[in-house]
């Protein structure tokens, strides 16, 4: 957390607190009132955020608002600034999503303290992305010893789902979130032909069926374990009492659903206007990126042609047409389900 935004609309206040910043080691960038602040945070990615409260043309409220609202700067940590000390100033800025406030005038070692808290912090939430259950442990124990949510490391139930096992439905009513301990699982949807379209791959580490509980909704797809998978359910109660009660969570959640977003954005721009051996290539290369191991160079997957099809949204005889040409050309080598790349780079180029 080394790079810090500095809005503060008294030119005194702001050199010396910029001063202050840029002795302890940081890289300070300055606004000097709340709407330059919010075109700078979206242009310089700052690590924190420092704002005034009282200020012309945009207060720090609006500030807090305008950012919170945006997927790319809402889970920004923020500390506010006010010569006002009431409770209320204090609730109305925390109740905004603020993560804390100071007084003026503040000593220097206050400052440089909240922003050492705050880096903890962000240091130890970033444990949402885990890879294995001690992680998951360790970041619900760091949560619990904040207060933020007791119950959420209780009565946690796991379960072990073979290869074709679905973990939940589309259309069915949603009740868990859902943490990937080991295995392999994929989301789709299904057309009124059961045709299968495959929306998301996930692996060891990631959270799926966040969607339908945030928008408190039956769920918007299926998973479906491509390979033995254990998964760990975190009831839905204590996912929105996390959400509702630690910030840095909520806005963890928020980037997943933008990620999403994106990605899906681009499969039915790729679906629309890619040839079929574009889209069986990067169908290959997101079953690359997603699962290749970072110690091997080697790549094999396990994969069955329909659940290859439906990735690429065509049949399993365009998608066995496709394959065969690939490794005609010595990109990739099959065997049964079993698929190995050979050739990653070729295949990622491969542009019709």
């Amino acid at each position: 957390m080394n790079k810090i935004l500095l809005i503060e609309d008294n030119p005194d206040m702001r050199e010396n607190t910029a001063e202050i910043l840029e002795l302890a080691g940081y890289e300070v960038m300055t606004a000097e009132h709340g709407k330059r602040g919010v075109q700078l945070a979206n242009e310089i990615d700052p690590e924190l955020i420092i704002c005034d409260i009282m200020m012309p043309e945009l207060d720090g409220y609006g500030v807090l608002h305008m950012l919170s609202r945006n997927p790319k700067t809402a889970g920004i940590p923020f500390i506010f600034l006010t010569a006002k000390a009431e409770k209320a100033d204090f609730r109305k800025g925390m109740n905004l999503g603020a993560d804390d406030y100071l007084t003026k005038p503040f000593e220097d070692v206050e400052l440089l303290d909240a922003i050492e808290m705050r880096k903890k912090k962000v240091d130890s939430i970033s444990a949402l992305n885990v890879g294995n259950e001690s992680e998951l442990t360790q970041f619900v124990d760091e949560v619990r010893a904040k207060g933020a949510l007791d119950m959420l490391a209780e009565n946690r139930e796991k379960r072990v789902f073979k290869p074709k096992d679905l973990i939940f439905e589309e259309g069915h009513n949603s009740y868990y979130l859902y943490f990937i301990h080991s295995g392999r699982i994929k989301t789709y949807k299904t057309n009124e032909d059961a045709k299968e379209y495959v929306e998301g791959l996930y692996k060891a580490g990631d959270f799926i069926g966040y969607n339908a509980l945030l928008k408190d909704s039956p769920y918007v797809d299926s998973a479906m374990a491509l390979e033995e998978s254990e998964v760990i359910l975190i009831p839905k109660e204590d996912f929105l009492a996390l959400m509702y009660n630690n910030r840095d969570v909520s806005h963890k959640f928020i980037r997943l659903l933008s990620r999403d977003l994106a990605e899906k954005e681009e499969q039915l721009l790729h679906l629309a206007y890619d040839t079929v051996r574009k889209r069986v290539a990067d169908a290959l290369m997101r079953l690359y990126d997603k699962y290749q191991e970072q110690d091997k160079e080697e790549f094999k997957i396990s994969l069955s042609r329909d659940n290859l099809a439906s990735i690429v949204g065509t049949s399993k005889e365009c998608v066995i047409r496709v394959l065969s040409e690939f490794k005609s050309e010595g990109l990739l080598n099959t065997r049964q389900s079993e698929i190995e790349i050979l050739k990653p780079e070729e295949i990622r180029g491969i542009r019709f």
